[in-house]
């Protein structure tokens, strides 16, 4: 998945990126108003987190344009200007979203995962892989219809895999995203292997179509299973 980043401070936006590239996103960034409009409108991505205050123009005004073109959607705004009318300027203008700076990283993150769901899923809160689905509301995994029983964690894993089927996931990006800022406190990556291990061992006893693939070394991808 692609990412644009349209900020003008330096530091933020190397943060931002770094932190999006150890999801594995695809990150591209502007730094001004005139590169901004360049890259919007000659590339497709599934999120643009935009800030309002740039060199030469307003984020505002960017947001109108892809508003008017239909490619408004999936926009996070993040800005350190607070105002209501700003708010709702620029959610009228269709900003999936408000992020007012200072924000943690984590918090962004859990936003564009949200907006990333809304537009895999449709506005839905159900996800399918073969003959296993994922309620995202009630947090429940079903295979053939039969509920299967997940700890917090199991499901807060499983639910980022299937938003990212058939991609390769590391551990450090899947730990970062279950356990977030807490994983600075960890020795290893050890308790990862023994949660995969633990949901592995659901889906091959309920008979799922799905399964993990290790990559020595990297992390895991969930696959058909072809064998099932």
């Amino acid at each position: 998945m692609k990412i644009l980043i349209i900020e003008d401070e330096p530091e933020l936006l190397e943060n931002i990126k770094n932190s999006l590239e150890k999801e594995q996103f695809l990150v591209e960034t502007a730094s001004d108003y005139n590169t901004a409009i360049d890259k919007v409108f000659v590339y497709n991505y599934d999120c643009i987190l935009l800030d309002i205050m740039l060199p030469n123009g307003s984020g505002l005004d960017i947001l109108s344009q892809l508003k008017k073109a239909g490619k408004g959607k999936h926009v996070i705004i993040i800005s350190a200007k607070d105002s209501l009318e700003d708010k709702l300027t620029g959610l009228e203008l269709g900003a999936d979203d408000y992020l007012t700076k200072p924000f943690h990283l984590a918090e962004l993150n859990a936003r564009i995962k949200v907006v990333l769901r809304r537009n895999n899923l449709d506005g839905k809160n159900i996800l399918q892989f073969c003959n296993t689905q994922l309620d995202l509301d009630e947090r429940l995994l079903t295979v053939d219809d039969k509920n299967i029983p997940l700890n917090r964690k199991e499901f807060d894993i499983l639910t980022y895999f299937y938003l990212n089927k058939n991609r390769l996931i590391t551990k450090t990006a899947l730990a970062e995203h279950v356990w977030g800022d807490h994983i600075d406190q960890a020795d290893n990556f050890d308790f990862i292997y023994y949660q995969i291990k633990n949901i592995r061992k659901k889906l091959q006893e309920s008979n799922a179509q799905i399964k993990f693939e290790a990559v020595y070394g990297v992390g895991y991808k969930i696959v058909e299973n072809e064998a099932s």
